[in-house]
């Protein structure tokens, strides 16, 4: 059996875009499909389309949607890549930003104007995204030619707006109802602030962890030595903010870790410093669904974010990543908080993925048996 997929970058993720009605060709499990097509569990993924890191391990299931209001609606997948597993908890920012993208290129939605507006909803959260597509005179430009950071190379100018963005998984913007907590791990205890907005997110200052403010660019090697006590953070956090019965029964995307400190005096082009962990390694930019919530938390009175970005936060939060620095905006709209950022998406590769042979001979047994 064949699938069809596009292979698209979206921010500082790639992705597998399929769309819903080519996957339930398939007929089987989408817990057992990717995995197989990605090739997990294996750390290369040397016998599928993964790209063996966590960035480059995912997928964007789309359907055009029937509600008047919503222009598309998609589901993410995070793919395991050292286990045959699918983590469906929470959604990608960066990912997101091709779905925008993948709705004019098909012909879902027409270019009008300047930039194109597509309602999109992603059903792993229930969050609305706005995104503003660029199309100068009515069209996507012949040659995509917007940077951002953390990219090589030009693509296509996407902004994402996240409406009402708190609280879409756990029903809360403060999960615990306390806008800092005290988790105890590798017998230190933490002080940490869980927020739910765009994803879960636990924010950890950098100082707790020893790492030095004033020299951001070390980070990495400090962070990779204390991966084991971030993990036991990140998992008694899941079960504070119910998203896990127990500590082992944790996912790993969700929630996400921040690690967050004041930006030093010879950096005005940031407000803070961030490194996030994704999948249990330094993220190599920012995680863009943890953008949203490290935007609201220093909107929030009391959380450790708010007490490096003040009481009255700009209306532009300049995050200082691995990177380079991402901006975040705020604005309110017919009554709603839009929060968001720009991301750049473009299409790599248009696509025929083979099912391999044991999977597809289990679904045509799976088939015959039905049809007897």
């Amino acid at each position: 059996m064949k699938i069809e997929a596009e292979w698209m970058r979206g921010g500082t993720s790639k992705c597998w875009v399929f769309e819903t009605e080519h996957l339930d060709e398939a007929r089987t499990s989408l817990d057992e499909l990717l995995p197989r097509l990605f090739g997990s569990p294996d750390p290369r993924q040397i016998d599928g389309v993964g790209g063996a890191t966590s960035t480059t391990s995912k997928a964007m299931i789309l359907r055009r949607a029937a509600d008047d209001d919503v222009d598309v609606e998609f589901t993410f997948a995070q793919v395991g890549i050292e286990e045959a597993a699918v983590d469906w908890g929470s959604n990608c920012g960066n990912c997101s930003a091709v779905v925008g993208l993948y709705a004019i290129e098909k012909g879902w939605v027409i270019p009008h104007g300047d930039n194109t507006r597509i309602v999109t909803r992603n059903t792993n959260t229930g969050q609305i995204i706005v995104q503003r597509v660029a199309t100068p005179a009515g069209a996507l430009p012949i040659i995509p030619d917007a940077q951002m950071p953390g990219v090589a190379f030009p693509g296509y100018l996407v902004g994402l707006g996240f409406q009402d963005p708190a609280g879409k998984t756990t029903g809360k913007l403060l999960p615990t109802g306390a806008a800092t907590d005290t988790i105890t791990a590798g017998g230190t205890r933490w002080t940490v602030s869980m927020v739910d907005a765009g994803a879960p997110v636990v924010i950890v200052r950098a100082e707790e962890l020893g790492l030095d403010p004033t020299r951001y660019d070390s980070w990495v090697a400090g962070v990779e030595l204390q991966l084991e006590t971030l993990e036991h953070i990140r998992r008694q956090a899941a079960v504070r903010m119910g998203l896990a019965p127990t500590i082992g029964e944790a996912a790993r995307a969700i929630p996400k870790l921040a690690i967050i400190a004041s930006p030093t005096q010879s950096d005005p082009a940031s407000d803070v410093n961030v490194m996030m962990l994704s999948m249990g390694k330094p993220h190599p930019a920012l995680a863009i669904t943890g953008s949203i919530a490290l935007t609201l938390a220093a909107r929030t009175p009391g959380t450790v974010l708010n007490s490096i970005t003040g009481d009255t936060p700009p209306a532009t939060l300049r995050l200082r990543t691995p990177a380079g620095v991402i901006e975040t905006w705020s604005e309110e709209r017919d009554g709603s908080l839009l929060v968001g950022v720009d991301r750049t998406a473009r299409t790599i590769a248009t696509t025929i993925i083979h099912l391999p042979e044991a999977l597809g001979s289990a679904v045509e047994a799976s088939l015959a048996s039905a049809t007897q």
